[in-house]
């Protein structure tokens, strides 16, 4: 079988094009290295800072990505969007243009034996209920519709705005310091398994790069970033394994 492989949290857009280009460029590079021995790719969440697709208009930019995955999905490559905190607005350009999969919440799937739970990490587990509610409005369907009467010069412009002074502009997550006991990712993973056994449950959004064993062999994977770590996971088929792209310095 081919290799499976996860990454996630990009955040393309942010703080500003230039510094974005090279992410991206980086991206695609880990990309074309994957692609001769890649039977799925999974994107989980936040790969733009800002995504919202309009009738007929996406957001500018990001075509050195598009290009290559139109390559990977002509190759036969089975590409999987995962909707993050940061770009949940997506409604079917990425299916129409590159088949790829759609991931609104967990997905649950069986590889060689093996039961993976995959989601972005937003909104899981006890508290944070505020958060919780501004994912349902913005998810509703009235929420989506209104946004879109809005010019994509302004609902864009408005975004992209934000971005820019989001936390992610200065911010850079590290390791250390991290009291796994207390990381209410790694606790939701506990009580999922409770109920169901998961050999790999892998998610992003908390920009760490973490390797948890838990459980019955049942192990917790969060993705880390492209800001700080360049992570990324590989499985061969026997091993789930967090690997880092290039130097973490390198451009």
């Amino acid at each position: 079988m081919g290799k499976l492989y996860f990454a996630s949290d990009f955040h393309l857009g942010v703080p500003n094009h230039e510094v974005s280009l090279q992410r991206e460029k980086k991206l695609v590079r880990w990309l074309n290295s994957i692609a001769d021995d890649a039977d799925e790719i999974f994107l989980v969440g936040d790969v733009f800072d800002f995504w919202f697709e309009y009738k007929h208009v996406v957001p500018k930019g990001f075509s050195r990505l598009f290009g290559c995955l139109a390559n990977l999905a002509d190759r036969g490559i089975k590409l999987h969007f995962f909707k993050g905190n940061h770009d949940m607005w997506m409604f079917g350009y990425f299916e129409q243009e590159f088949g790829a999969q759609i991931h609104s919440n967990e997905y649950i799937f069986e590889k060689n034996g093996f039961k993976f739970f995959v989601h972005h990490g937003d909104g899981l587990g006890n508290g944070d209920y505020s958060y919780k509610l501004l994912k349902k409005i913005f998810r509703s369907r009235l929420c989506q519709r209104a946004f879109a009467f809005l010019h994509p010069f302004i609902g864009i412009g408005l975004a992209n705005y934000f971005s820019s002074r989001s936390r992610l502009a200065q911010l850079r997550y590290e390791n250390k310091d991290i009291d796994i006991e207390k990381e209410w990712l790694v606790n939701y993973c506990k009580e999922v398994l409770t109920q169901t056994h998961y050999d790999f449950m892998v998610f992003g959004h908390r920009h760490l790069a973490l390797d948890v064993p838990l459980a019955d062999k049942a192990r917790y994977v969060n993705l880390g970033d492209w800001f700080s770590f360049f992570t990324y996971a590989e499985f061969d088929g026997t091993n789930l394994a967090l690997k880092t792209f290039e130097d973490k310095a390198q451009p």
